[in-house]
């Protein structure tokens, strides 16, 4: 993500004013209560870890109600967190969909993400 110009980091800030690949927990928290009327974003967040998700860890996020799914490609280390939210922006969902790993460090600890992606319905 360092790769990115201002203006295309400037689009990925969320209302909260965090980048949204680094989550945000308030628009975490707001996704839960979102309006019916905004659209439906699907997100795709990759990023890595200094240490393994236990195998646990991993099934229980498909089980957390919020459409979410934590996945491991078959690269070591590295994760793949998609989610389904309602958002007026797509910075706003991606920093929803990350903030969930910054609400749940007893999951992920330490993370970097790597590629974000966002498209509305």
């Amino acid at each position: 993500m360092s790769t990115l110009s201002a203006a295309d980091l400037a689009q990925w800030i969320c209302p909260h004013g965090q980048h949204a690949g680094h989550g945000c927990v308030t628009c975490y928290d707001a996704s839960a209560e979102a309006d019916p009327e905004l659209p439906l974003w699907e997100v795709a967040a990759w990023f890595t870890t200094k240490r393994p998700i236990p195998i646990r860890a991993l099934q229980d996020v498909h089980r957390h109600g919020r459409r979410f799914a934590l996945d491991q490609p078959s690269t070591p280390l590295v994760y793949l967190l998609s989610g389904q939210v309602r958002a007026g922006l797509g910075a706003e969902a991606v920093a929803g969909v990350v903030g969930f790993l910054l609400q749940n460090r007893h999951v992920v600890d330490d993370f970097t993400v790597t590629e974000i992606r966002a498209v509305h319905s």
